[in-house]
């Protein structure tokens, strides 16, 4: 069995085409097409279902299809590993962040990262918070940044970064606009404007409502934090929201108002995966953010 063959299996698997997989992987179709017979006659079984031009795979296939990926997955890192011990000043980083993290606090670390390891390098992916969980616990990125840190699990450590307030924005034309401070219930009868079903920030901020005697009505939602801003600017609701997002960047027909009770935080911080190790690289970044957050500028951060 050659590297070659995982490859174009694992193409053909993805695209359910051979033609197609054969132009993505810059190879004469018949050279798929042999290389994937060759596979099956090695390991005994077929593979794949034809269906003219189009195959799709077997039960076997499924099962061979998972454990190919953790094998190539683990081929990668150990060639990954090998060049950045080295020289690990060189290695690439690959992280995934939720879009909370995207405007502000992962550029500000990689900015500060590059000045003392200029010649690293990144590969970035968004996704959402239970994908972030699932990228780390596939094997597919060995630390996710995310907020709220998981507590440690049996896969997976959660090493907290720095704590934040969760803050209400409202249209600057709001009564409580000049507040210096507001209790959650006071916002009761507001129309929330929220992010979608399914996002972990959301349920939390259900929750804390839930906890203080109300269900919120919600107005507006989607999955992009800037949207949600432009909304409220347009005093079509309030909203809650990570303090990260509105450091420096919130409309100016808008207020930030702390809530304090209860006092609304968040953790926000690394997971890491407990069954297998950092690679160099992913190891010296890891620890510069512990060395990183814990000097961040307190006016950010409580």
């Amino acid at each position: 069995m050659e590297i070659r063959q995982l490859k174009y299996f694992m193409e053909v698997a993805k695209r359910e085409h051979m033609t197609e997989a054969a132009d993505a992987l810059h190879v004469a179709q018949s050279a798929v097409s042999r290389q994937i017979g060759n596979l099956e006659s090695e390991l005994g079984v077929d593979l794949f279902i034809r269906q003219g031009r189009r195959v799709r795979l077997t039960p076997i296939g499924r099962i061979f299809l998972e454990n190919a990926s953790q094998a190539m997955k683990m081929l990668e890192n150990a060639t990954r590993e090998v060049k950045e011990l080295l020289d690990p000043e060189r290695g690439t980083i690959r992280i995934s962040f939720p879009i909370s993290m995207a405007a502000y606090v992962l550029p500000t670390a990689i900015s500060a990262f590059r000045e003392q390891y200029p010649e690293a390098k990144f590969q970035l992916k968004q996704a959402t918070y239970y994908e972030l969980i699932d990228l780390v616990l596939n094997g597919e990125y060995n630390m996710a940044l995310l907020g709220s840190v998981p507590m440690n699990g049996e896969k997976l450590d959660g090493h907290v970064l720095f704590k934040e307030r969760i803050m209400a924005l409202l249209p600057i034309n709001h009564p409580l606009a000049h507040e210096p401070a507001l209790r959650l219930s006071q916002l009761k009868d507001e129309p929330f404007i929220l992010l979608p079903k399914g996002m972990q920030f959301r349920e939390m901020i259900i929750n804390h409502c839930l906890e203080q005697g109300f269900e919120p009505t919600i107005s507006f939602e989607g999955d992009d934090v800037d949207a949600l801003k432009g909304l409220v600017s347009a005093s079509l609701g309030i909203s809650l929201l990570p303090e990260v997002t509105l450091i420096d960047n919130f409309p100016r027909s808008t207020v930030k108002i702390p809530i304090i009770e209860p006092s609304l935080q968040r953790t926000v911080g690394m997971i890491i995966p407990t069954d297998r190790q950092l690679l160099p690289t992913e190891k010296i970044f890891f620890e510069f953010l512990n060395d990183f957050f814990s000097k961040w500028s307190a006016a950010n951060i409580i």
